[in-house]
């Protein structure tokens, strides 16, 4: 069976998170922070008209930060119906991918937490971890960030 996937960087790793979830990426906005949120919350940002949460997923994952450039990206997902930008160091592209490229995650796997991670896919020369993004917040941080948007609202 086949995958489509969104591949995109932190630093020098590559991830991909399955292309149903993606509503959209963006160039950087500007973003406004916010007083007592979670430090890997960005803050919020107006797109289109709407307020969107972004957060900084490589604050996130506990990986050391890199400088952002003219490729970083904020890519709109819908977790669990809130959505939710985030902050990537680039988007490389879509890739359609078989199951059968992709293995379970190592019991230690790169420097993020397994829980967030579905397999690694064996891709050209790279490996790709899979995120599941669902876990990427835990309930009382989707809780926290859906607090923070009824507070700016």
């Amino acid at each position: 069976m086949e995958k489509q996937l969104v591949i995109f960087e932190l630093g020098a790793e590559y991830f991909g998170i399955d292309i149903s979830m993606v509503e959209g990426i963006n160039k950087m906005l500007e973003i406004t922070k916010i007083p007592q949120a979670p430090a890997y919350m960005e803050g919020i940002t107006n797109l289109r008209g709407s307020v969107l949460p972004v957060i900084d997923l490589q604050k996130r994952f506990g990986m050391v930060l890199q400088e952002r450039t003219n490729e970083t990206r904020i890519m709109v997902a819908n977790v669990d119906g809130v959505k939710i930008g985030m902050v990537v160091s680039a988007v490389s592209e879509v890739l359609t991918i078989e199951d059968t490229v992709i293995e379970p995650p190592p019991p230690m796997v790169s420097n993020v937490n397994s829980e967030f991670i579905i397999g690694v896919a064996k891709i050209d020369k790279r490996l790709v971890i899979l995120l599941d993004l669902a876990k990427v917040l835990s309930v009382e941080e989707k809780m926290q960030v859906t607090k923070v948007m009824e507070d700016k609202n």
